[in-house]
């Protein structure tokens, strides 16, 4: 196993393997160094549940895809067709995103999306993950991330891919870019995103050292931008959103895209071969055989 994580660095996906959000040795809640197995739910069952307010222009959008939210094709295929559908609506101006899940927010991508699959699969699978960020990073909409919960690699994404981000003061809470701590390296537009988030030295120390931070610590390096208490986690964004939507809608647009443009042309630009080298990489059998031992692992602690 350890040879395939070190082999898996040169590929640089940060997806590859996401979290299940435990109580670490610290006392936080945190991820441990493992994939996030998302239950099968009946594929119909609704995953986002979103609320608009005519009145105010700000919708809400609820991820509700227990146990842990995971990033599954399904799941993110919602996710983007409920954004499209709320930047084509002229009444919606800003965006809300939180979790309806106790203890997390988003814990990442859902091992079940790589293990087994096609390479055709595997590779519609990385396509929606890419579109899942650069729906959300270059949304015309103001958004603000609602961290009610832990939210590692994928999860950490989600929400820096947002205007704003406000987490709930609980030092038991965990979020960031935690790859490097499993053998594997972020994707350059993960990094890229953090770099904008946090300024390159932060980011640089996150990234090589996998740093998952306590809410309180995650507050002082910028990598969320105010922290209240977790039952006021949701009407802080209300409120804050308020702020955001006094500014016209396009001096903020502009300002936004000239700021994030040159990062979302990046992947842009080489996204054809960022899912090519996905998809060569997963698909091998020597990690299929380490997924395989990983779900028996897992198995094996629920009996």
């Amino acid at each position: 196993m350890a040879n395939v994580l070190r082999n898996s660095a040169k590929f640089g996906f940060s997806g590859v393997l996401s979290q299940l959000s435990i109580h670490s040795r610290h006392g936080r809640e945190c991820v441990s160094p493992c994939f996030s197995l998302q239950q099968r739910n009946n594929s119909t069952s609704t995953k986002i549940k979103v609320d608009l307010d005519s009145s105010t222009g700000v919708a809400v959008l609820r991820m509700q895809s227990p146990p842990v939210n995971s990033l599954s094709l399904d799941f993110l295929t919602e996710f983007c067709i409920n954004l499209e559908k709320l930047e084509m609506d002229r009444s919606c101006r800003g965006l809300i995103i939180t979790s309806t899940l106790s203890k997390v927010f988003s814990a990442g991508l859902d091992i079940m999306e790589m293990y087994g699959k096609s390479p055709e699969r595997c590779g519609e699978f990385w396509k929606a993950v890419q579109e899942m960020w650069l729906k959300l990073y270059g949304s015309n909409m103001a958004t603000i991330a609602a961290v009610n919960g832990s939210s590692p690699a994928g999860g950490c994404l989600m929400s820096i891919g947002c205007d704003y981000r406000i987490m709930a003061d609980n030092p038991r809470y965990s979020i960031g870019l935690n790859e490097t701590q499993l053998g594997i390296v972020a994707p350059f537009w993960f990094k890229d995103t953090l770099v904008n988030t946090v300024g390159n030295r932060a980011a640089e120390l996150s990234l090589e050292l996998g740093l998952l931070y306590s809410a309180p610590d995650a507050l002082k390096i910028g990598l969320v931008d105010q922290l209240v208490p977790e039952d006021q986690v949701l009407s802080t964004a209300q409120d804050t959103m308020s702020k955001w939507l006094a500014v016209p809608d396009h001096a903020r647009q502009i300002t936004k895209s000239m700021m994030r443009k040159p990062t979302i042309d990046k992947l842009l630009s080489n996204r054809e071969a960022d899912i090519t080298n996905f998809v060569s990489f997963i698909t091998k059998d020597s990690i299929q055989k380490s997924l395989r031992m990983y779900l028996e692992m897992l198995k094996s602690r629920k009996a």
